[in-house]
C-alpha cells in the first residue's frame, strides 16, 4: 500500500483515508490548501491504486493495521484529524475503536457501517452492489452519465470516473463492498477520548440512516453533521474551499476549546 504525503514540513497531522472506486487523487482539489497548514498522508488503497494494478483489496480490518503499523513505524503516532469517507469511513471507524493511534479528532463522512443483518442478506447485498459497479464500469458512457446528476457532473467528469473504474478489477469491487458492509468490531468499544463528528449530504440522509444509527449507538458523544444540497462523497470534489473550511475549523475550533478548559 502506498503512503502519498503532502506538506511534510508542518507537525500536525491529518489522515485522509479516500472512498471505493475511486484513486487517492480524489482530494486533489483539497490538497493544495490543507498541506499549507498540515501534513497530509494518503493511502493508497489496495485495488485503487494506478501506480499498482495488480494489487487487489484486501479487508477494512487489514488497511486499517497496515495503516497504523506505517504511522507507528515513522514516529505518527498522534495525528491532528483521522478523515475518512465512505469506505474511508469504515477504516477510520476501526482506527479509532483499535486505540493503537493517538487522534486528536476524527472526521467520519458518511462512513459505511457494518450491516446489522443476517450473512446471507449482507451478501445478496453485496452482489447488488457489485452488479451496479460493473453495469458502470463495462456499459457505455451514457449508462454512466444516469447513474449521475447533470447539474453536478459534466461530460468530462464522467469520462473521468469511467476511466478510474475501468482500472479497478472486479474481486476488488467485491471485497470492497463486501468488507464495507460486515468488517468485525470490538464487542466491548472502548470510547475515543477526542472530539468525533459524523458528517453526511442532506441528499443521502434516508440513505444513510441505519449508518447514523449505528454510530450514535457505538459513539454516543459523536456530534452529527448534516451538509446541505450534497449527495454522497460530493463535499471535497465538489465543494473543496466549504470542505476545507469546516474541517479546520472543527480542528481549530476544539484545540481552542481545549485549551481554554
Amino acid at each position: 500500500m502506498q503512503i502519498k504525503e503532502f506538506g511534510k514540513e508542518h507537525s500536525k497531522i491529518i489522515l485522509m483515508i479516500h472512498p471505493n472506486c475511486v484513486w487517492w487523487e480524489v482530494f486533489d482539489y483539497v490538497i493544495p490548501v490543507l498541506s499549507e497548514n498540515y501534513h497530509l498522508i494518503i493511502p493508497a488503497l489496495p485495488g485503487h491504486d494506478p501506480e499498482n494494478p495488480h494489487c487487489d483489496y484486501t479487508s477494512v480490518e487489514q488497511i486499517a493495521q497496515e495503516t497504523e503499523d506505517w504511522l507507528l513505524t515513522h514516529g505518527y503516532g498522534t495525528v491532528e484529524c483521522l478523515y475518512g469517507c465512505s469506505m474511508g469511513g469504515a477504516v477510520v471507524t476501526r482506527l479509532a475503536v483499535n486505540h493503537r493511534l493517538n487522534p486528536r479528532h476524527i472526521v467520519i463522512d458518511a462512513g459505511m457501517t457494518p450491516y446489522q443483518l443476517p450473512k446471507w442478506l449482507t451478501y445478496l447485498i453485496g452482489i447488488r452492489d457489485w452488479l451496479v459497479v460493473e453495469m458502470g464500469k463495462h456499459g457505455s458512457i451514457q449508462v454512466l452519465r444516469g447513474m449521475f446528476s447533470p447539474d453536478k457532473y459534466s461530460d468530462e467528469d464522467i469520462k473521468y470516473i469511467k476511466k478510474v473504474l475501468k482500472s479497478i478489477s472486479s474481486r476488488t469491487i467485491w471485497r470492497s463492498f463486501y468488507s464495507c458492509n460486515n468488517y468485525s468490531m470490538p464487542e466491548e468499544i472502548k470510547q475515543p477520548a477526542c472530539p468525533m463528528q459524523y458528517w453526511y449530504g442532506e441528499e443521502e440522509k434516508k440513505a444513510r440512516k441505519a449508518d447514523i444509527a449505528y454510530m450514535k449507538k457505538i459513539f454516543p458523544q459523536i456530534q452529527l453533521v448534516e451538509n446541505p444540497g450534497m449527495g454522497h462523497g460530493e463535499f471535497f470534489t465538489l465543494y473543496p474551499q466549504a470542505f476545507c473550511s469546516q474541517l479546520t475549523t472543527f480542528i481549530e475550533k476544539n484545540v481552542i476549546e481545549h485549551k481554554g478548559g
